[in-house]
């Protein structure tokens, strides 16, 4: 790591920071209203199942609004689109404080959600051009951990200021630090990258190419596997572990740091051959999760077997992110910004995956049996990337 941060000039490494500091401050404006669900439910009078609708809709909206914005939005020069596109999240998120109705609050959090995943999209596209190629492995995966230290610190430090206070001042405060991000990316991002020389149609051809559909699936299914057990996890720390509530929020914050070095793994394994590891490490997940079934009972074992989970959660990302940006460098050059927004998205499909399956499970069965639909999913992933590493090898150009 330390050779690695040497051979980064000091342009690079600024231009890294403030890509994370962009991630982290969009991963805390989409993951901080999980926390204040109670809050916002009884302040706008509405249910609890209604207030999770705002969860649910960021993710369809960003799943379904990245592709589709990125693609058309690409034609522009990357700098004052970044720029703009800042400037909006932020509204989003004033508008969100000043809510008071559902609709509104909802409307907002489409806003924000679609901005967030093309600034994430066009984050990802600036480091693969101007970031040295030996060195993008490391840096794009230190940009998606941005949204992990978001989970581990933004929301915390959100839901603690709209519980202290109210829901509104934690939007106030997203949209504040938006602000620190826009005047820091005034300066730092460069300004003469230009846009992509396609329509919406050229950008969308790329999802004709079977390469890019068998890897658009390993990260849902390698997400979902994860999401089917954490969507879930306070009730299997409580119920089935026997953790006390008090101490429910201390285990997950664990589980957050754990989490952030599965960016730094992740950033290993993409540096060399990375489709030919994940074919393996899905596997390794396969039986981490199917781990659970067995310590479930334990509670020690138990929560060994959820920061394991941790290790592994993000380590398909890098790999998978470089993999998009090569096949579209491949099939459609005009493409590459519609082709860095597929890793995000395809997370937040494996999320809702995820967290659909588990439902289904825990509807038709118990607990324990979330380790065998989750293993399942996670074996899926590997097959996936062994499908993609033999088409990979055979037609590598």
């Amino acid at each position: 790591m330390v050779h690695e941060e040497q051979t980064l000039s000091k342009k690079h490494k600024i231009l890294a920071f403030t890509l994370i500091l962009l991630t982290f401050v969009m991963g805390t404006s989409e993951f901080v209203i999980v926390g204040l669900l109670t809050e916002v439910s009884t302040s706008i009078g509405i249910s609890i199942a209604t207030a999770g609708t705002l969860v649910s809709g960021f993710a369809i909206a960003y799943a379904i609004g990245t592709p589709i914005v990125t693609g058309f939005v690409s034609r522009f020069p990357k700098y004052p689109l970044m720029l703009v596109l800042i400037a909006i999240f932020i509204l989003g998120n004033i508008i969100s404080a000043l809510s008071s109705t559902y609709v509104v609050l909802m409307g907002s959090r489409i806003t924000t959600a679609v901005v967030s995943g093309v600034l994430t999209a066009l984050s990802m596209s600036i480091a693969n051009t101007v970031i040295p190629k030996e060195k993008r492995s490391t840096i794009i995966a230190s940009i998606f951990a941005g949204f992990t230290i978001a989970n581990v610190m933004g929301v915390p430090l959100g839901t603690m200021i709209g519980q202290w206070s109210n829901w509104h001042m934690t939007f106030w405060l997203t949209a504040f630090l938006g602000g620190v991000a826009f005047i820091i990316s005034m300066f730092v991002l460069p300004k003469r990258l230009s846009g992509e020389n396609g329509s919406l149609s050229d950008q969308l051809s790329l999802l004709k190419h079977p390469k890019v559909i068998l890897a658009f699936l390993i990260p849902i299914f390698t997400i979902a596997g994860t999401y089917t057990i954490y969507t879930f996890i306070t009730p299997i720390l409580e119920n089935k572990l026997g953790v006390p509530t008090k101490y429910i929020a201390i285990v997950l914050l664990i589980y957050g740091f754990f989490s952030i070095f599965s960016n730094v793994l992740a950033g290993k394994i993409a540096q060399r051959n990375g489709l030919s590891k994940l074919r393996y490490i899905f596997i390794i997940q396969a039986f981490i999760l199917f781990s659970f079934y067995f310590t479930m009972s334990s509670i020690w074992l138990g929560i060994l077997s959820i920061l394991l989970m941790a290790v592994i959660l993000y380590a398909v990302n890098a790999t998978i992110q470089l993999y998009f940006m090569d096949l579209a460098e491949e099939y459609s050059p005009s493409a590459k910004d519609f082709a860095s927004s597929l890793t995000p998205v395809a997370v937040n499909v494996g999320i809702a995956l995820g967290a659909a399956i588990g439902g289904f499970v825990i509807n038709s069965g118990s607990l324990e049996y979330l380790a065998w639909a989750a293993a399942t999913l996670a074996l899926i992933a590997s097959a996936f990337t062994f499908m993609s590493y033999r088409r990979h090898s055979n037609d590598p150009h």
